[in-house]
């Protein structure tokens, strides 16, 4: 994939990727080049200064992709993945089928697991801004481990007629991984939240596609009602190990139920806003929706928008695979999870006939709040041909998903249709 004219990647970025690269470069400058590429360069010196060959400007990130499986690479830069659905049977996710959702570069020190001198700084409407490193947050704070979803607030885009912008999520971008770590609350209860405090800002380390230090690849916020409350971590593990390099090593935030683009990756600094925070990825219609309802395709001014908060309440169907044959007459298990912002679920229905009848499922309750929780039924195909089982969540305020897409939204945001699986009944 080759660099877009105007929008070169500087050597900084392409050396923060690349340690081997940043080496011989330092070695041998960009006169090498021959040399880097194992082949004459005949208009070598036309190079303009500050742009990188395109051969060696890449960034796929597909390396990176070595421990998962089975993920659909939806893109290579930044590099964003989805789990197929019966790949997310487990109750906890295991990382290598935990989707990825990156919107620049993997720092150097998460490449690396190099945590030596981070420090994550808390400040702004704040009685005591704290500079904590991992130990002081370690031996300071108690230490919490919990099973939280998290999910892409695009999870879902695929679906929506007219099509919108952005990568085209099914339904697996989301995930229950066990995250170790303490609790955003206590930490901003010890810094002293002032009563001008409105929202939060997270900041992190990973690097600007361009290339750029000094640019902001996404910082967002949640209400400051939201970060209080006791769900929400600062999380250095993750299923028992040290946060991956793409999952936001060495330190990261987890706030369940809302998108998971305001659990910030490469967590360096929380500043506490006397406003709605407007960071990289807080205005215009960047994980906002309208303020009302809108007719499919409506272009809606920025001021109608607002941010996406709580993610409505969702199923999918984990087993058996979609497709897969079943005897006619004899019973068979469905299983999925089943999750929603607001807390727990209150239950779950399928259907077999396309949504004219439904049986209540066997939902067991989550181990804690903001996990999902696991969902049975026993189904039995009256006769060979073709069926589907279509799966439905409830809230606990009922409301439940639809059968179609629900509100359309500019950027495919928050679509919680119901999952369904193709089975065929076979003699």
């Amino acid at each position: 994939m080759t660099e877009q004219p105007g929008n070169p990647e500087t050597p900084r970025a392409a050396d923060a990727r690349d340690p081997a690269r940043r080496r011989f470069l330092g070695r041998t400058g960009l006169t090498a080049l021959g040399t880097i590429l194992g082949m004459a360069v005949p208009f070598e010196r036309n190079l303009p200064a500050g742009f990188v060959p395109a051969a060696l400007a890449q960034d796929t990130g597909l390396d990176l992709m070595a421990g998962k499986q089975g993920l659909v690479v939806l893109g290579d830069r930044p590099l964003n993945a989805e789990t197929p659905a019966h790949l997310l049977d487990d109750d906890v996710t295991p990382y290598e089928r935990l989707f990825i959702r990156m919107n620049g570069l993997v720092p150097q020190t998460a490449l690396d697991q190099d945590a030596e001198g981070w420090t994550l700084s808390v400040d702004g409407e704040v009685e005591t801004p704290l500079e904590l490193t991992i130990d002081a947050l370690k031996a300071r704070f108690e230490t919490v481990t919990r099973r939280l979803v998290i999910e892409c607030g695009g999870n879902g885009r695929a679906f929506f007629q007219p099509g919108t912008s952005g990568n085209q999520w099914t339904v697996g971008a989301v995930g229950c991984p066990e995250w170790t770590g303490v609790r955003l609350a206590d930490v901003l209860k010890a810094a002293g939240v002032k009563d001008s405090a409105v929202y939060t800002g997270h900041y992190g380390n990973d690097v600007h596609l361009s290339g750029d230090e000094e640019q902001e690849v996404i910082s967002r916020g949640v209400p400051i009602e939201k970060a209080l409350e006791e769900d929400a971590i600062i999380a250095w593990a993750m299923n028992g190990e040290p946060l991956p390099a793409l999952h936001g090593f060495p330190l990261r935030l987890v706030v369940p139920g809302y998108p998971a683009s305001v659990s910030q990756k490469y967590l360096n600094r929380i500043r506490v806003r006397d406003r709605e925070h407007d960071g990289a990825k807080m205005t215009g219609d960047s994980y906002r929706i309208p303020a009302y309802p809108v007719a499919p395709g409506t272009e809606v001014p920025e001021e109608d928008m607002v941010v996406l908060t709580e993610m409505p309440v969702k199923s999918i169907v984990t087993f058996p695979e979609t497709g897969t044959e079943v005897k006619a007459g004899e019973t068979v298990e469905v299983r999925g999870h089943a999750w929603c912002g607001k807390g727990d679920v209150a239950s779950v229905h399928v259907s077999l006939d396309f949504g004219q009848t439904w049986q209540e499922a066997a939902l067991e309750p989550p181990p804690n709040r903001f996990a999902w929780q696991r969902w049975r039924a026993q189904l039995t195909l009256p006769q060979h041909g073709y069926y589907e089982v279509w799966a439905r969540a409830t809230d606990q305020d009922g409301i439940g998903q639809p059968p179609l897409s629900p509100a359309w939204n500019p950027r495919g945001y928050a679509n919680n249709i119901q999952h369904r699986i193709a089975l065929v009944a076979v003699a």
